[in-house]
């Protein structure tokens, strides 16, 4: 029985620093910004690692008041780009620290 319990005493140990690694990764991609762009770049959007929207720019010349709906699709664009990037970056960096496996309930 006492190599039962060695066995789980060095599970829970990979387990705590597997969690460790994934809170490190996390707050590293917090850290990172990525960004996302439309209109050849007239609306700039920027998101960090942890998909959360930190800015949107918008070149003046993408602002025209007779056409909202246009700069409406330029931001979405740029928004969703941004995002993809960060979604991308965060499965990389994720799965370093998973070796691949698929966690339920690790949030990504």
């Amino acid at each position: 029985m006492a190599t039962g319990f060695g066995d789980m005493q060095s599970l829970l140990k990979q387990a705590q620093e597997m969690q460790r690694r994934m809170q490190d990764a996390q707050r590293s991609l917090g850290e990172r910004t990525l960004e996302g762009s439309a209109g050849g770049g007239a609306v700039k959007a920027y998101v960090n690692g942890n998909q959360e929207l930190q800015a949107v720019k918008i070149d003046r010349a993408a602002v025209d008041p007779n056409d909202v709906e246009t700069l409406e699709d330029l931001v979405t664009g740029a928004v969703r780009q941004a995002l993809q990037a960060a979604k991308e970056l965060r499965d990389r960096e994720m799965g370093k620290v998973t070796g691949g496996m698929n966690l339920p309930g690790m949030g990504f």
